[in-house]
């Protein structure tokens, strides 16, 4: 049977007017040798996506090469001819600006959702209620990641801005502390092996670090002495991610609906993430 006699695809709308997959047959097995599908992913997907590309070459026959990073770096990695089939970016903007340059990116799907938590040293007292103050305590390193090149930065920004809602005065404050630490071409890198959250953390250059919990969990893994805080309700941000492939390119659509079907998903949500 050939691919396209199993995979078929209905509009959407999550959001952003998206592609959902009808998963109606099993994805079919490669029968021989393959190139592999060029997957450019968001950082904050390396451990659940690497682990769902090992699966679907298992399922399929088809390697994955994965590529990760900041999704506005390699957004921009992209548009100057970088050879990417799917991109899955922590955010929907960067995607929806390469599907609207020309047409030959999909409209963007949403896939999973994040959200924004503060990994804290254990020896400042943090919890929920007392984490804004903490924020704005002129001796407290707050790092963020760099907004523009990282959703995560824009999300931290957003973040600001309720805080100036809540306590008049904060987004000033907390735009003028904030430690971009990640993110971008200038961002320091940890040595090898090691986490760049965590080893931010360990060497001192951040006593709060707002990140998302997933990657947040993935601190505590490497450093348990870690605290991980919870954003409160009135300061949470969501993080809603999306995927977009190469128009005209099947192989690259087979990825993206697999992204969608139950058994990635189910991936997602054991690494942290939300559904769409």
């Amino acid at each position: 049977m050939r691919p396209s006699d199993v995979l078929r695809v209905t509009a959407a709308a999550l959001g952003l007017v998206g592609l959902a997959a009808c998963m109606t047959a099993p994805l079919p097995a490669a029968t021989g040798p393959a190139e592999p599908v060029q997957l450019y992913a968001a950082g904050s997907l390396r451990e659940a996506m690497t682990e769902i590309a090992q699966g679907y070459e298992a399922q399929t026959g088809v390697p994955v090469k994965l590529t990760f990073g900041a999704s506005g770096l390699l957004r921009e990695r992209i548009e100057k001819g970088e050879g990417a089939q799917v991109f899955a970016s922590a955010d929907t903007q960067h995607p929806a600006t390469l599907a609207a340059a020309s047409g030959a990116w999909r409209t963007p799907t949403r896939f999973v959702r994040n959200k924004l938590c503060a990994v804290v040293n254990p020896s400042l007292p943090a919890t929920p209620d007392t984490l804004l103050t903490l924020m704005l305590n002129p001796q407290v390193k707050l790092g963020t990641s760099t907004p523009r090149f990282d959703p995560a930065g824009d999300y931290a920004w957003a973040l600001f801005r309720r805080a100036e809602a809540l306590q008049p005065g904060s987004y000033q404050l907390l735009d003028a502390k904030a430690l971009k630490l990640t993110g971008s071409p200038a961002a320091p890198n940890p040595p090898a092996g090691r986490g760049s959250y965590a080893w931010l953390m360990e060497t001192g250059q951040a006593d709060l670090f707002l990140t998302y919990c997933t990657n947040a969990r993935a601190v505590v893994r490497e450093l348990s002495r870690m605290q991980v805080v919870a954003v409160p309700p009135s300061l949470e941000v969501g993080a809603d991610y999306g995927v977009t492939s190469r128009t005209g390119d099947a192989r690259a659509l087979q990825l993206v609906q697999h992204l969608l079907s139950p058994t990635a998903q189910a991936t997602f949500a054991r690494f942290g993430f939300g559904p769409p």
